[in-house]
């Protein structure tokens, strides 16, 4: 029997175990299981949903100002244990301390948005429409809700959704990624300190027979995705075809134009960061550089090199360390694998990092970085996503050919270009078909108060994430239109079509 430590469920406010199966949970720096995870079965998602349904009437009837003081006062909880929460993300995920603190603040930025439910849920008034007659809308709660969680920001992501959620009304479950679950089940913990009912928020740890049950149950009216397209593919067919409303963010292939008359210095810096930061385990990480013209991709290729040389790789623990490990030992060998295509595939590869060694973490699943140069649209490692510090550079001739081959691409998640030239830029914000652009900005995320979503394959659903979209999402409009008639005054039935003529 495993010695290890369990993490449970969170269900009506209290931790619990549920379920027959189980996991371990490794940390990636050391490749050792250091704790084991409670997967849940269908009955014990079920009590989740019991528990949210229970709570739902009560917590629909407060008042959106007392939902927002909940969330005032997580965001202060959220701050003040920040060190505890982000040695949770680097214990499991593996990133450095500094990205986990990163993602924890955007995090807070949408706990803080959500706060604002006062007056985002104020709706719409119109006096007088007709002789006598007001109309007015207003926006109100679905009823249970629920989120399913990727690896890779265990913490921001579920802050995406929840904090809106029950901010408009809604209760919500929560099924955060079986990788690395500690730090979203401690954030959960504390929305209860910060004085959400049990209920409210329920977390269920498990694997795709949690998913299912999440998906069929008839009582959930919506549920929010984040992960790979085939996934986010299956979650939207099947949610949609079950009756839910349902916003399923996919995978991402995201390039990075660099224009002849770019600060080639500073765009280097910036690629950098957005190619290997987090172990490019992110959605919006570039793993693709255009370059225009042979002159830009080779003083491009050259300051690459030059970085690479100087990054540090080790456990994220250490604050001098640039990146950690890829999240699994699977993963680790599929990133890797990806890496032995390239070359198979006929790309040059620059710099190779699948040999690094982290002295006294010889178990743990490092990969350095790994720059590819003359990569070519046929080639695997162009097609398909990576998620790895895997950066490859591409070379054409003009602007509008580096345009054209964003826009065949599958995904239309996030791109950017590097230029001083305001026309180059206007023109590729214009016309891109991609959902989130960068202006010499290499990961154009949204902030709190705008919203988060690709393009083409890269989003399932018509609303984005977070931001006044997720209002939309987790809401429903409901229009009333009154009238009281003058007393003793009686009307004759009319039977033509009511207007205001």
């Amino acid at each position: 029997m495993s010695t290890l430590p369990i993490i449970q469920h969170l269900i009506d406010g209290q931790l619990v175990n549920g379920g027959s199966r189980s996991q371990d949970v490794f940390n990636p720096a050391t490749g050792q299981a250091e704790k084991r995870l409670l997967l849940a079965d269908k009955l014990t998602v079920e009590q989740a949903i019991a528990s949210a349904h229970a709570a739902y009437p009560a917590w629909r009837a407060t008042p959106p100002l007392k939902r927002a003081r909940v969330m005032s006062k997580l965001k202060v909880l959220l701050e003040e244990n920040a060190d505890a929460i982000c040695a949770l993300v680097t214990a499991e995920h593996g990133k450095v301390l500094g990205d986990a603190l990163g993602e924890l603040q955007r995090g807070i930025e949408n706990v803080e948005y959500a706060s604002y439910a006062p007056e985002l849920l104020k709706g719409e008034h119109s006096k007088n429409v007709g002789g006598g007659v007001d109309s007015w809308s207003e926006f109100q709660a679905l009823g249970v809700t629920a989120g399913i969680t990727p690896f890779n920001f265990p913490v921001m992501v579920p802050l995406w959704m929840w904090p809106m959620a029950v901010a408009c009304g809604n209760t919500f479950i929560l099924k955060p990624s079986e990788r690395d679950p500690s730090s979203a089940l401690l954030v959960a913990e504390l929305a209860l300190q910060a004085g959400l009912p049990p209920g409210v928020l329920n977390v269920v740890n498990g694997d795709k027979e949690a998913v299912d049950t999440l998906l069929a149950d008839k009582r959930v009216q919506a549920i929010s995705f984040v992960g790979s397209t085939p996934i986010a593919e299956y979650i939207y067919a099947t949610g949609c075809a079950n009756g839910k409303r349902v916003q399923a963010l996919g995978g991402a292939k995201n390039h990075a134009v660099v224009m002849p008359d770019a600060d080639v210095p500073n765009a280097v810096s910036a690629l950098m960061g957005a190619a290997y930061g987090s172990c490019g385990e992110r959605c919006m990480a570039i793993p693709l550089v255009v370059a225009i013209g042979d002159a830009t991709a080779d003083a491009v290729v050259a300051g690459l090199k030059v970085e690479i040389a100087k990054m540090k790789v080790g456990p994220g623990t250490d604050a001098s360390n640039d990146m950690g490990p890829l999240v699994t030992k699977q993963h680790f060998e599929k990133v890797k694998g990806y890496v032995d295509q390239g070359v198979a595939e006929g790309a040059t590869l620059v710099v190779d990092g699948r040999n690094v060694q982290v002295p006294g973490h010889e178990a743990g699943y490092f990969l350095g970085a790994c720059l590819f140069d003359h990569v070519k649209v046929g080639m695997k490692i162009y097609q398909e996503e990576i998620f790895g510090p895997v950066l490859g550079v591409m070379r054409v001739n003009t602007l509008q050919e580096a345009m054209d081959l964003i826009d065949a691409h599958e995904y239309g998640n996030g791109t950017c270009i590097f230029t001083r030239d305001g026309e180059a830029a206007r023109y590729f914000t214009d016309h891109i078909l991609v959902g989130m652009v960068g202006v010499n900005v290499p990961l154009p995320v949204p902030v709190a108060y705008h919203s988060f979503g690709g393009w083409k394959r890269s989003l399932f659903g018509d609303l984005s994430a977070y931001g006044p979209d997720a209002v939309r999402f987790y809401t429903k409009r409901k229009t009333i239109t009154q009238r009281w008639p003058s007393a003793g005054v009686r009307e004759g039935s009319v039977f033509s079509f009511p207007s205001t003529r």
